[in-house]
C-alpha cells in the first residue's frame, strides 16, 4: 500500500483550503469532522448529503481535504479514519477554519429556513419585484 501523502503544516497554503473547501460536499464533512473529538471512519460520511455518495467519490473528496493539509489519514486495516488538523492550521491561519465553517453553518441555516418557509406559506403573486 502507498503511503497517504499529508503535507507539512508550513507548506499548507490559503489557496489549497479554500479550493478543497469550495465543494459543498467536501466543507459538510470538514464541519462534521471538526465537531467530532475522535477519529472517523470514511463510510460513515456516504449519508452527508440528501443523496447517498459512492464510496469512490468520497475517497476523492477525503484526498482532496488531505492533500490540502486540513486531515490527516491513518489506516487502520482496511478502514481509513480520518482527523482534523484544526489546531496546526489555526497557529498559522489564525481564525480562518472558523470563519469558513461559520459561514458554511449560517448557509446551511439560510437554506433551511428558505425551505421551511417555502412550504409554510406560497409566495405571493406580488413579491415578484422584490
Amino acid at each position: 500500500m502507498r503511503p497517504l501523502f499529508h503535507p507539512s503544516v508550513e507548506d499548507v497554503t490559503v489557496e489549497a483550503i479554500l479550493h478543497a473547501l469550495s465543494d459543498p460536499v467536501r466543507v459538510a464533512i470538514y464541519a462534521e469532522i471538526l465537531g467530532q473529538e475522535c477519529s472517523h471512519n470514511c463510510s460513515i460520511f456516504s449519508n452527508i448529503t440528501e443523496k447517498s455518495i459512492p464510496k469512490s467519490t468520497l475517497s476523492q473528496h477525503f484526498k482532496a481535504l488531505r492533500e490540502a493539509g486540513l486531515i490527516r489519514g491513518e489506516r487502520r486495516g482496511v478502514e481509513m479514519h480520518n482527523t482534523s488538523r484544526c489546531a496546526e492550521i489555526d497557529k498559522r491561519f489564525p481564525g480562518l477554519i472558523a470563519a469558513i465553517v461559520t459561514a458554511h453553518n449560517i448557509q446551511l441555516e439560510g437554506k433551511t429556513r428558505a425551505g421551511t418557509a417555502g412550504k409554510l406559506k406560497p409566495p405571493s403573486r406580488g413579491a415578484k419585484g422584490r
